[in-house]
């Protein structure tokens, strides 16, 4: 899915990047592993390469920086864990929590498959409670739902809202 979203965005113009908690040897060797999957990210910053890692917003800047895509306002973070929505946060960013595919509910697909829907359901609310309290602007499923969630940003960006506005309080929309 990561593939199919990041295709789409890159023919939109869109900037691609990844942050991550890994240390850069590490992500030596998962970045090609990534590309043999079809994932090219235009950057990616592992929190070794800046001063703090998260919830500073170093490795988003690190990200923006070099493709020009500062200030951050108009430009989006997504992730599953709180320290995602935090970094984002601090960083100026709009931000997407996920839930059901994330850190927060912590299942395999395999786990999610087997589980009692309502148990699965309890956690996946439990996550989404935890990212809205930590402040993401949206909360979906997984990154399957997150095209039009940047179609609603991209709407509000035109608006005029910035992310940390008092026009722009947390919208959570489940897709």
């Amino acid at each position: 899915m990561i593939k199919f979203l990041s295709d789409r965005l890159k023919l939109q113009g869109v900037k691609v990047g990844s942050t991550t908690g890994y240390m850069a040897g590490i992500m030596d060797k998962l970045v090609p592993e990534a590309r043999k999957q079809g994932f090219y990210p235009d950057c990616v910053v592992s929190s070794t390469e800046v001063p703090e890692g998260r919830p500073a917003p170093y490795m988003c800047y690190e990200n923006a920086y070099p493709h020009e895509c500062l200030p951050p306002e108009p430009y989006g973070k997504i992730g599953d864990t709180i320290a995602d929505i935090q970094e984002g946060l601090n960083a100026g960013m709009w931000t997407i929590g996920l839930t059901k595919s994330g850190n927060e509910v912590g299942l395999s697909w395999d786990e999610i498959n087997e589980a009692d829907p309502f148990v699965v359901n309890l956690a996946i609310e439990k996550a989404a409670k935890k990212l809205g309290n930590a402040g993401a602007h949206y909360i979906a499923d997984g990154i399957w739902d997150c095209i039009p969630i940047l179609e609603d940003i991209n709407s509000r960006i035109l608006a005029g809202e910035i992310p940390n506005s008092q026009l722009s309080k947390p919208k959570s929309i489940m897709v």
